[in-house]
């Protein structure tokens, strides 16, 4: 128990670190306030000593001595009452601070996870159970130690005005605590074990949770009628997770009571005791009645003291859960440099498997990309156009092959500085029109005027300036009053966000799904003028528009199969040609 208990000091230490990086001066006035209120507590039972010696004294009685005692008494009693409501609200302000900075810590070490790794569900499931569970965990600790601190001092003061008043009191009072140091590292055993198997079932009644509250989903929800079906499921999910918290709850409460029931024993055998002492004249009736509040007082410090003990117990297995997700996951301060792109970029034999995958999503890619050159990719859903999209947008690391750029291999970080992406899957951001576009180049201040240029690129000024405040009008209904767009306005703002960010590569990941005709033929037709002369690779399944490109690849399962020309892979009458002439037909019949 000692070792255990040693080997936890230094993890006690970095979560005192945490907190007091986050507020230093909070944490020194909380334990100041701590100090004072220990103390306290010995003044209530000197003050009552005295006030009793007052009362029951002869000579005094009637006199103005006994205003005195009273009136120490009662300023004791105060100091002791007001430190408590002081000290909640530091801890308050102390609690927010920590949060603040904890979060903030864990948000950047997950910002700067890999795509693939945070993809995975197991990172997830971690995710989840660290920033659900752990992130209070600093704080508890702080303020378990800093409670302990204050039962500590206020152990040894009651301890002493005990030992002056009877000492045979004192051991009687400190063996109520034996129990609760034994059962307080069974209580935090269980307590992490059941964090770890509640993860999987919370992770799943979160989702249906924003499904059935959120905006994105609420048009769906109610054309398929399926809401019913879905709140049976979280219904299902909230009983789980309640069978499994009643066999928690009745575990902890057995461990709970055990502590209570031994401190409530203990201090009864205390007073009984006063009670025999008094009857035998061993002690006066003064040191009697200071002695019943000097014994209460020294009960409610030890079980806070265990309970404390118990508290900190149970945070271990959480802040070694933080600590070593943050020792797998270290905050990445260095941004990518972005380089330009003289000749071409050229993947070279790249292949790419996703974890726990048995086929591999590229296999052997090679495709290049001129300067000022646009190419396409072509393919049916699977064949692993988007996966290489991120290959060469540097969110994926190839497992074979290359990714040179003029030649050279790019640290990823600098070729994701070098490449401005828009995905199929955009983000809809609740910010204003120029946030939603300036975000994607954060580096340099907001620019009005180049906000109001790229929006005039993607064909969207127009729109923009219809509404309420313009560039400054908020987009979304969710977080405060604002205007909403349509699917292919929404398309064009995210298309701005791409073309805003200053790099030499475009990578476009279906950009026009959610056009109509005529949009996708105004966009594809002035490609180049949208484009300003950059690189471009673009991913899409509509052919009408991918024949506007300079080169095109065709991929299926994985692999490059065909590549050309428009005018040469129709000619070849491959694959590219019958995916042609198939769309082809669909707007003719």
């Amino acid at each position: 128990m000692l070792g255990r208990a040693a080997s936890g000091v230094p993890l006690l230490a970095r979560a005192v670190g945490v907190v007091a990086t986050a507020d230093r001066r909070g944490l020194v006035v909380c334990a100041a306030l701590q100090v004072v209120g220990a103390l306290s507590g010995l003044a209530v039972v000197l003050a009552s000593k005295e006030a009793l010696e007052a009362v029951l004294s002869e000579r005094s009685a009637g006199d103005a001595a006994l205003v005195l005692p009273l009136l120490l008494l009662a300023a004791a009693t105060t100091l002791a009452g007001s430190v408590g409501v002081v000290q909640a609200q530091q801890q308050r302000l102390l609690a927010e601070r920590t949060s603040q900075h904890v979060w903030g810590r864990l948000l950047r070490a997950a910002a700067g996870v890999d795509l693939i790794t945070y993809e995975s569900p197991a990172f997830l499931r971690r995710l989840d159970r660290v920033r659900g569970s752990a992130v209070g965990r600093p704080l508890t600790v702080v303020t378990s130690l800093l409670g302990l601190a204050g039962s500590g001092i206020g152990i040894v003061a009651m301890s002493a005005a005990l030992v002056l008043i009877q000492p045979l009191l004192v051991p009687l009072l400190l063996l109520a605590g034996l129990p609760a140091v034994l059962v307080s590292r069974r209580a935090s055993r269980a307590e992490f074990a059941f964090a770890a198997a509640a993860t999987p079932v919370n992770q799943h009644r979160g989702y249906l949770k924003l499904l059935l509250s959120h905006r994105f989903s609420a048009a769906e929800l109610r054309a398929f009628d399926v809401a019913p079906a879905l709140l049976a499921r979280h219904d299902a999910d909230d009983a789980a997770y309640l069978q499994h918290l009643r066999g928690h709850v009745r575990r902890r409460t057995r461990y709970a009571m055990v502590t209570v029931v031994a401190s409530g024993v203990a201090l009864a055998g205390a007073l009984l005791a006063i009670v025999a002492l008094v009857r035998a004249d061993s002690i006066t009736v003064p040191d009697a009645g200071a002695a019943a509040i000097a014994a209460r007082l020294l009960s409610g410090q030890l079980s806070t003291a265990f309970r404390t003990l118990g508290s900190m117990g149970e945070s271990a297995p959480f802040l070694r859960d933080l600590e070593r997700f943050h020792a797998d996951h270290p905050v990445r301060d260095r941004t990518g440099e972005a380089h330009e792109l003289q000749t071409a970029l050229v993947v070279e034999g790249v292949s790419f498997t996703y974890p726990g995958a048995q086929r591999p999503a590229l296999d052997d890619v090679t495709v290049r990309i001129p300067r000022g050159g646009v190419v396409a990719l072509v393919g049916e859903n699977g064949s692993g156009k988007t996966t290489l999209s991120k290959v060469v947008s540097g969110l994926y690391a190839p497992s074979g092959g290359n990714v040179w750029w003029d030649g050279d291999a790019l640290h990823r970080q600098d070729l994701r500085a070098s490449t401005t992406v828009l995905f199929q899957d955009f983000l809809r951001y609740q910010m204003s029109v120029a946030d939603n576009v300036v975000v994607s180049e954060t580096s340099n201040a907001a620019d009005a005027q180049a906000v109001e240029r790229v929006l005039q690129r993607v064909g969207l000024s127009e729109a923009v300036a219809g509404l309420p405040r313009g560039i400054e009008t908020f987009l979304g209904l969710e977080l405060e009053d604002g205007a909403d767009l349509s699917g292919g306005q929404w398309q064009r703002v995210a298309l701005a966000r791409a073309l805003h960010r200053d790099a030499p590569l475009v990578v476009l990941d279906e950009p026009s799904s959610a056009l109509d005709p005529r949009a996708e033929h105004e966009l594809f037709t002035d490609v180049r003028t949208v484009l300003d002369g950059r690189s471009a690779l673009i991913v899409s399944h509509r052919y009408s528009s991918v024949r506007l490109a300079d080169y095109i690849y065709v991929m299926d399962g994985g692999r490059v199969v065909e590549e050309g020309t428009h005018d040469q892979l129709v000619e070849q009458g491959g694959r590219y040609a019958e995916l042609y002439q198939m769309q082809a037909e669909s707007y003719l019949t």
